[in-house]
């Protein structure tokens, strides 16, 4: 077995990758038709990781991997609420997203009812309740299940993972 990365052979799907990486840099305008045809040509023929990397090393965003082994490495997450030790008292970014939008939709469901209520003269029947009301609930027993018990979708990613 290939100790260094790049004498590892090379699959299609990663040939496919480097393809795509090229079509996006003849799209930016950072290679030219002819440059795009000899290096997709080159990406065909490769057979290595090394033959590949050689392909995209003049590119932005390509940082090749020197000197590595087959085992990959731990994987650094981007987003905070993935990030090992992060805080528990802090709420995971999708229930503040979910929250959010309850609240803009009430917000202008009550925006038009008072507007309406305003027009008419006298106050309409409320039914921005019926919008509030259901929605609400549902995302109390969601907050609910997440804070005080632990099952949300981080949780879950987590006993998948182990």
């Amino acid at each position: 077995m290939a100790d260094r990365r790049e004498d590892l052979r090379a699959a299609d799907v990663d040939r496919q990758f480097v393809a795509e990486r090229l079509k996006a840099a003849l799209d930016e305008g950072r290679l030219s038709l002819g440059e795009y045809d000899d290096r997709l040509k080159e990406t065909y023929a490769a057979r290595t990781y090394g033959d590949l990397d050689v392909i995209l090393k003049d590119l932005p965003g390509f940082h090749p991997v020197g000197g590595s082994r087959v085992e990959p490495a731990a994987p650094v997450a981007d987003d905070p609420d993935e990030r090992p030790g992060r805080s528990d008292s802090r709420n995971p970014r999708w229930l503040v997203g979910v929250w959010s939008a309850w609240f803009v939709a009430v917000s202008v469901n009550v925006v038009i009812w008072a507007l309406v209520s305003i027009s008419s003269g006298e106050p309409v029947y409320f039914w921005p309740m019926w919008v509030a009301g259901p929605w609400g609930a549902v995302l109390l027993a969601s907050t609910f299940s997440v804070r005080a018990l632990g099952n949300g979708p981080d949780n879950q990613k987590r006993y998948r993972d182990s």
